[in-house]
C-alpha cells in the first residue's frame, strides 16, 4: 500500500475543514437569511398578560374601605391611599353589585393568590368599586380578606383613568409595590398565565 504523500494529506485536511465549516456556517447562514430576508421574526414575548409600557404610576387617593370585618364602611386607609405601596396588588375594577363577570374575576383573583402558597402574603387583593357599592353579603362570604374600596367618589377619577376601560369587567390588573400599574389579564382566558407571570415577578423582585 503506497504511503500518503504530503500533498494528499494536505488536500484531505482541507476537505475536512471545508466540511466542518459548512456544517458550522450553514445553519447560521439560514438563520440570517430567514431573519433578514423574510418577514418572520421569533416571538420574544415571555409574559402572558398585556404589559403596560411604560408602567403607569398610580396616584394615591384616599378612599373609604368597604371591606374588612363585617363589611362595615370605615376610613381606614387602603392600598389606594398608600399608592399601592409595600406589597404587590391584584386589582379588579367594577361595580359593587358584582355581576357574573365580576364574580368570575374575583374568583380567579382569589384562587391565584392561594396558589402562590408561601408567597401569598406578598400579594393583596383589591376591588375598586366604581359604582353601586356593594353586595356586602356576597363579598364577606366568598372573599374574606379582599380590600374593597369605594372608588365611586369624584376624587377617584384620576385613579380609575389609569386602568384600561375596554373589557374592564373581566380584567385583572397587577400593580407593583412601588405603585406602578404593570400588567392586565383577561380572567376568562389566562388564569394560568396570570399565576405563572406573578410567580416570576415575585421570584425576581427584591421588594414587596
Amino acid at each position: 500500500m503506497s504511503a500518503t504523500t504530503p500533498g494528499e494529506l494536505r488536500a484531505r485536511n482541507l476537505r475536512t475543514l471545508a466540511v466542518l465549516a459548512v456544517l458550522f456556517l450553514l445553519p447560521l447562514a439560514i438563520a440570517f437569511a430567514t431573519y433578514y430576508g423574510t418577514g418572520w421574526r421569533p416571538s420574544t414575548r415571555v409574559n402572558h398578560g398585556q404589559l403596560f409600557t411604560p408602567p403607569r404610576p398610580l396616584p394615591a387617593v384616599a378612599l373609604s374601605s368597604v371591606g374588612g370585618n363585617g363589611m362595615a364602611p370605615d376610613r381606614t386607609p387602603g392600598p389606594a391611599a398608600r399608592g399601592f405601596r409595600k406589597r404587590w396588588s391584584l386589582v379588579y375594577v367594577g361595580t359593587g353589585n358584582c355581576d357574573a363577570d365580576c364574580r368570575e374575576a374575583l374568583y380567579v383573583m382569589r384562587q391565584t393568590r392561594l396558589a402562590l402558597n408561601n408567597d401569598m402574603a406578598r400579594v393583596v387583593r383589591v376591588f375598586l368599586v366604581s359604582a353601586a357599592c356593594c353586595d356586602r353579603a356576597f363579598l364577606a362570604r366568598e372573599h374574606a380578606g379582599l380590600e374593597v374600596l369605594d372608588a365611586s367618589v369624584p376624587e377617584a377619577k384620576p385613579l380609575l383613568a389609569q386602568f384600561s376601560a375596554a373589557g374592564r369587567e373581566h380584567t385583572l390588573f397587577i400593580v407593583d409595590p412601588l405603585g406602578n400599574l404593570m400588567m392586565s389579564y383577561d380572567a376568562r382566558t389566562s388564569p394560568r398565565g396570570l399565576l405563572e407571570d406573578l410567580n416570576k415577578l415575585l421570584a425576581l423582585s427584591h421588594i414587596g
